[in-house]
C-alpha cells in the first residue's frame, strides 16, 4: 500500500463523534446511510470534499483512522473527477480512530489543521 492510503478520514459534526464514542461505532450520516457506505477521503481529496460537502458548517471534526485496521468493508471506488475514494461498508468503530482534530472555519469552508500542510 502506498504512504498516500495509509490513512483515511472522515468529516463530521462532533456531537456525532461524541455519540459514535459512546455508542462504540459511527453508523454514518444521512448521506452515507441512503448511500450504503460511509464516505472517506485520503489527505489529498480532503480540501475538495470540505469545500463541496461542508460549507458553512462549523463545530466539526476530521477523525483519522489507518487504511488497514478497517478490514475488507474498505473499498476504494471512482467517485468525484474519476478519483478512487475509500467508501466504508460497515459501521466505523470508534476504537480505530487514531486521531480526533477540530476543524476551523475560514472563509466559510473548514480548513485542515495547520499539520496537515504540505508547505
Amino acid at each position: 500500500m502506498s504512504d498516500a492510503r495509509h490513512f483515511v478520514y472522515k468529516v463530521l459534526p462532533r456531537g456525532e463523534w461524541h455519540e459514535a464514542c459512546r455508542a462504540g461505532a459511527y453508523a454514518g450520516s444521512a448521506d452515507d446511510r441512503r448511500d450504503g457506505f460511509i464516505h472517506l477521503s485520503l489527505l489529498e481529496q480532503l480540501p475538495g470534499t470540505l469545500a463541496k460537502h461542508f460549507r458553512g458548517q462549523g463545530d466539526l471534526v476530521l477523525v483519522q483512522l489507518v487504511t488497514d485496521t478497517l478490514g475488507d468493508a474498505l473499498r476504494w471506488e471512482t467517485s468525484r473527477g474519476g478519483a478512487l475514494f475509500p467508501h466504508l461498508y460497515a459501521p466505523l468503530p470508534a476504537d480505530r480512530a487514531v486521531a480526533v482534530h477540530d476543524l476551523q472555519l475560514v472563509d466559510d469552508v473548514p480548513e485542515l489543521p495547520k499539520e496537515f500542510s504540505v508547505c
